[in-house]
């Protein structure tokens, strides 16, 4: 009697052990997918700010390139797409988009003296080189919160708890296109 009296105590405490390491470790991992999801809001406003000095930047190069319509157009066409990206995914793709037509875009300038003297367009395009830098930070912010929940679901015995709670890896690191990491330089 005393035997089974032992075994049920152990049991009982190897159960509240799990139990709490198991809340535990659930918490972390649900703490940690909010970061994600917050460090994205933060990414998503970085983008925005940047898609809204768009629409000045291609009227202020309407104005002296009428004849690059085509540069233009893929601008706002990038722009739009991106305005319809949903999820984290959408708007990642959207903003490598971006990222190419504003780089054909500042490429066209270079042929516009008058332009990249003007003082609406430099104003734009210090606002717009800062919104870059933005981006990049949080961005980098985003994709190190994403590092963080992958590695403690694969760690023992979290990645039992995650299993076991419907946690699964999260694989939407934000990346860029491999001519998008170098920007065409303006000479002024």
């Amino acid at each position: 009697m005393k035997i089974i009296a032992v075994i049920v105590v152990v049991l009982l405490v190897a159960g509240l052990l799990f139990g709490s390491k198991y809340v535990s470790v659930r918490n972390e991992l649900f703490t940690q997918r909010e970061a994600i999801s917050a460090q994205w809001a933060q990414v998503d406003v970085a983008i925005q700010r940047r898609a809204d000095l768009i629409p000045n930047l291609v009227e202020t190069v309407k104005g002296f390139a009428k004849q690059e319509r085509e540069v233009i157009q893929s601008v706002a066409d990038a722009r739009a797409a991106l305005g319809g990206a949903r999820t984290p995914s959408e708007r990642i793709a959207a903003n490598n988009q971006l990222d190419s037509a504003l780089g054909r875009l500042l490429v066209v300038v270079e042929n516009y003296p008058q332009l990249r003297s003007n003082e609406n367009f430099l104003r734009l395009q210090d606002e717009l080189a800062g919104s870059e830098n933005r981006i990049a930070v949080e961005r980098r912010k985003y994709n190190e919160a994403i590092q963080r929940y992958n590695t403690q679901i694969g760690l023992f015995p979290n990645n039992i708890v995650a299993s076991l709670s419907g946690f699964e890896r999260n694989d939407a690191y934000f990346k860029t296109e491999p001519g998008a990491r170098q920007t065409p330089k303006v000479q002024f």
